[in-house]
């Protein structure tokens, strides 16, 4: 997920759109029980009236990954995250079109199969996308 977020960022940053579909097959190296842990505890951070507020989709926490990656305080990285769009599954106005994989995306690349999808985490998490 982290590769696929900093290819992107690369892509926005230069005013290109960029469309990313499957959002829940994004993978997450490292261990599973760490990872759900890891985001567990930054979703109980805080409180529901003021925040943070951690999303449990599998696209809005793709979204916030590229978020964090950008200057989105600024009217460039504004500008930038505004023509990023993310979607679970691949929706009926992109079925046609080809898609590009970043490099070193595939779960083969991720050693002994340490690694969680962002869909299998999100359920974890309490969402029912």
């Amino acid at each position: 997920m982290g590769r696929l977020a900093s290819v992107a960022v690369s892509y926005l940053l230069k005013g290109e759109d960029v469309k990313i579909v499957n959002a829940e097959k994004a993978i997450i190296s490292g261990n599973k029980v760490s990872t759900f842990r890891e985001y567990s505890d930054m979703m109980k951070k805080g409180t529901k009236e003021k925040g943070p507020h951690f999303p449990k989709h599998p696209e809005r926490i793709l979204k916030r990954t590229v978020r964090g990656m950008l200057p989105y305080k600024s009217k460039r990285g504004r500008e930038a995250f505004s023509r990023l769009r993310v979607y679970v599954g691949v929706p009926p106005e992109l079925a046609g079109e080809s898609f590009e994989q970043p490099a070193g995306a595939r779960a083969r690349d991720v050693g002994r199969g340490r690694y969680i999808e962002l869909g299998e985490l999100s359920r974890r998490l309490g969402s029912n996308f």
